[in-house]
C-alpha cells in the first residue's frame, strides 16, 4: 500500500528526539509518510530547551501550501506552532483542507513546555492554541498540559473529566489525557469522546523520555490517516508508544530516546 501522507506542523529539535525528527519516524513506523512543515527552530539537547526561534508565518504558509497544492493529505498532526501568528496560519490552512475533506483528522499535541518546564513558544502558548481547538479531531495533553489548556487545575478523576469537558466545549472532538506525570506503578491514559470515556493502563517504566508525546500523537495521526477508527487508532498507537519507551536508549545523561523503529 502507498503510505498515507500526514501533514506535520512542528519544531526542529537538533537532538533528534522530539519535534519533526520524532514525527517522521513514528509516522513511518505506522505505515504513513510525513510531510514536515517547520514552525520553529529550537536550541536544545535531550534534556533542556535553551531557545526557540519561530519561523515566519508566511514561510510556514508557503511550506504547507506547496504540499497541499499537489498532495492529498490524509491527516494533520500539530506540535508546537512557535507563535500565535503561526497558529493562526495553521488554522487557516486546515480550514482550506477541510473544504476538500470535511472529515480530515487533525491531531494536536499541545506541547506547552519541555519535560524540564522550559518554554516552547513565544508569548502565551495556551492563548496561541485558541484558533486551533475548534478544528481539532483529537487533542493529546499530558496532565500538566490538560490543566493549563483547560484553565482548570487538579489531577483528581473529577478534575480530569472537567478538563476534558472544557476542551471538548472549545471544539476538540476527542481528548486523550496521558498520565505519565502521575505516580504509581501504572500509567493511566484516559480518553473522553462523544460516546463516553475509556481507560488504558500501562506499566510505568523507569527513567524519563524525550519526545514521547510527539511519538504518541504522530502515531495516532498516521493510523487515522490509514482509515482506522478512533478507538482502534488510540489502541494501536498507545501500544506502539509504550514499546518505543520500553526499548529506549541513552545518547547522553538525562532523558532517553524512544526507539521508534523497535
Amino acid at each position: 500500500m502507498t503510505p498515507a501522507p500526514v501533514l506535520v506542523f512542528a519544531g526542529i529539535d537538533p537532538s533528534g528526539g522530539a519535534g519533526i525528527a520524532a514525527d517522521i519516524l513514528a509516522i513511518a513506523a505506522q505505515g504513513g509518510h510525513a510531510l514536515p512543515v517547520a514552525t520553529a527552530l529550537t536550541v536544545q539537547d535531550n534534556d533542556r530547551v535553551f531557545g526557540v526561534l519561530p519561523v515566519d508565518p508566511g514561510v510556514v504558509r508557503r511550506q504547507a501550501q506547496a504540499l497541499i497544492d499537489k498532495i492529498r493529505v490524509r491527516a494533520v498532526k500539530i506540535g508546537i506552532p512557535g507563535s500565535a501568528a503561526n497558529a493562526q496560519a495553521i488554522a487557516e490552512l486546515i480550514a482550506l483542507l477541510r473544504e476538500r475533506d470535511p472529515r480530515l483528522p487533525v491531531v494536536l499535541d499541545p506541547v506547552l513546555a519541555s519535560g524540564n518546564g522550559d518554554a516552547l513558544s513565544r508569548g502565551d502558548a495556551v492563548r496561541a492554541l485558541a484558533p486551533l481547538l475548534p478544528l481539532v479531531t483529537l487533542i493529546v495533553p499530558n496532565l500538566p498540559e490538560a490543566a493549563q489548556a483547560s484553565g482548570l487545575a487538579g489531577a483528581a478523576d473529577a478534575d480530569l473529566a472537567a478538563q476534558a469537558a472544557t476542551l471538548r466545549a472549545r471544539g476538540c472532538g476527542h481528548v486523550l489525557i496521558t498520565g505519565g506525570h502521575a505516580g504509581g506503578a501504572l500509567v493511566r491514559n484516559r480518553w473522553f469522546g462523544p460516546d463516553g470515556e475509556r481507560d488504558w493502563h500501562f506499566q510505568r517504566l523507569p527513567g524519563a523520555f524525550h519526545g514521547s508525546g510527539c511519538t504518541l500523537a504522530s502515531a495516532i495521526a498516521a493510523l487515522l490517516a490509514r482509515g482506522q477508527g478512533m478507538a482502534e487508532a488510540l489502541d494501536g498507537a498507545q501500544t506502539y508508544c509504550h514499546r518505543t519507551l520500553a526499548s529506549a536508549y541513552p545518547i547522553a545523561p538525562g532523558q532517553l530516546m524512544p526507539r521508534r523503529f523497535c
